[in-house]
């Protein structure tokens, strides 16, 4: 069974998805050791959204809620986010409804911008890190795989996402008001991932020139060769950030990389007024008001989660923050038509996949009675070579009859299945042909493997 414990910004405060956004290949691992019955885990961690979905291997009637409780004890042991908190916060989905969320999902139709482009690329990372950490599983693999088809789906076949929607671009939307000019406006950005050359294309567009790069983790001078920018050094980034008309961030660093003191320092350093506004009737200054020119007004756009700058440089005169919560609030209305066509094929990807689930939990009975007829057959072609005849037009003829015998018990097996009925075909394999099947029993990798077989062995009802 699939489970899902959902975390967004629909349903919880950025506060709790700063925490829960720190290590997500670490949690997956401790979630899979922490219960038997977990064979799965796959964390989506994002800006906006924590997601933990999970493979339950466990018998028809168990309850999942103690695989539930264990997941939960161990996402808290590893963000230090409570128990408590998290079950106040985390949203569970489980059986069929868990394909059409991440479906939705990975089509941009739960974001903050609606049919954004960049989710996509973070779900097959994802399923990229759980790999890499080991605790992926076929079915959890199935619903990933088809997760990235269907969002391709959605972007060939309607209008969502065909205008290069993004939270970059929104971010830059929300800032014309404050650059009067982007192409004299200096620009800083900080972080030299996908999020950063994505914010680089969108300033460019806006026709930003004068753009410099900082990496907290050196990457600066490559990703600046690359681009045709100037890179920053650590020794100069005080002193660039201060100058900068514009900041942008979006690096995964789990600390500040700007605060209000690196400001006032920059400030002092490039010789103009640092000081923090008044709080608390007092006034923090590293130089006199008079001693130096007003630095211009700063427009800093926080893109990381967890945060990549401090609240506190917004007590730093003339620095103007716009973070993820704030972004999120003015995110525009969907797109009705293009919205409504796309969740239209979300819902029918996600009935196909469920579908598909169903009819593989028959397929080691159906494997099982294939077996079976096919010992029949081979006995019977084996007694009539004995008896002399070996002519090719009675095998042919066994076969044939066979192949109509198992029609539809296969068919049947379909239908039985995707209604839940499947204790009802093993019922009837058992009393008719005392076939039994413990489906239970099958391991991943041979239940996988009877699938497969399956798949190709029943045909689709007419």
């Amino acid at each position: 069974m699939l489970i899902l414990l959902s975390a967004s910004h629909k349903n919880s405060s950025f506060d709790v998805l700063e925490m829960l956004s720190v290590g997500g290949d670490e949690t997956a691992s401790h979630i899979v050791s922490k219960h038997t019955a977990l064979s799965g885990a796959v964390i989506v961690a994002t800006c906006n959204r924590f997601e933990a979905y999970l493979d339950l291997n466990a018998p028809f009637g168990v309850s999942h809620l103690p695989a539930v409780d264990a997941a939960i004890e161990a996402v808290s042991a590893n963000t230090g986010v409570s128990e408590d908190v998290l079950r106040d916060t985390l949203t569970l989905v489980h059986g069929n409804d868990v394909a059409e969320h991440l479906f939705a999902v990975t089509s941009g139709l739960e974001s903050v911008v609606v049919g954004e482009g960049e989710i996509a690329g973070q779900v097959r990372r994802s399923l990229e890190q759980a790999r890499a950490a080991g605790t992926t599983s076929p079915e959890l693999e199935r619903l990933f795989q088809r997760a990235s088809q269907t969002s391709r789906g959605v972007k060939n076949r309607t209008g969502l996402g065909s205008a290069g929607r993004s939270l970059v671009r929104l971010a830059l939307e929300l800032a014309e008001s404050r650059v009067s000019d982007w192409a004299e406006a200096r620009v800083l950005l900080v972080g030299t991932g996908r999020y950063a050359g994505a914010s680089l294309a969108a300033l460019r567009d806006r026709g930003a020139e004068n753009v410099r790069v900082y990496s907290p983790s050196g990457r600066a001078q490559k990703f600046a060769l690359s681009h045709g920018i100037e890179a920053v050094l650590t020794a100069d980034f005080a002193g660039e950030v201060a100058r900068a008309d514009v900041v942008v961030t979006c690096t995964l660093s789990e600390d500040h990389v700007i605060d209000a003191d690196l400001i006032l320092t920059g400030r002092a350093a490039v010789g103009v007024n640092a000081r923090r506004l008044e709080t608390a009737g007092d006034v923090v200054s590293l130089c006199p008001a008079d001693a130096a020119p007003e630095a211009p007004p700063q427009l800093i756009i926080d893109l990381g989660l967890p945060r990549n700058v401090a609240p506190n440089v917004v007590d730093v005169l003339g620095v103007e923050l716009l973070d993820l919560e704030t972004i999120s609030i003015h995110a525009p209305l969907e797109e009705l038509n293009a919205t409504d066509e796309a969740r239209e094929l979300v819902s029918r990807a996600a009935r196909k996949f469920s579908a598909v689930a169903e009819e593989q939990s028959l397929a080691p009975a159906v494997v099982a009675l294939r077996t079976y007829i096919f010992e029949l057959r081979d006995a019977e072609i084996a007694r009539a070579r004995s008896r002399g005849d070996s002519s090719e037009q009675t095998e042919q003829a066994l076969r044939h009859l066979t192949g109509v015998l198992l029609h539809t018990p296969m068919v049947r097996a379909r239908e039985l299945a995707r209604a839940g009925e499947q204790e009802a075909y093993l019922t009837g394999l058992d009393a008719l042909f005392g076939v039994k099947v413990d489906l239970e029993a099958s391991s991943d990798a041979s239940a996988a493997a009877a699938a497969d077989a399956a798949e190709d062995a029943i045909p689709a009802a007419s």
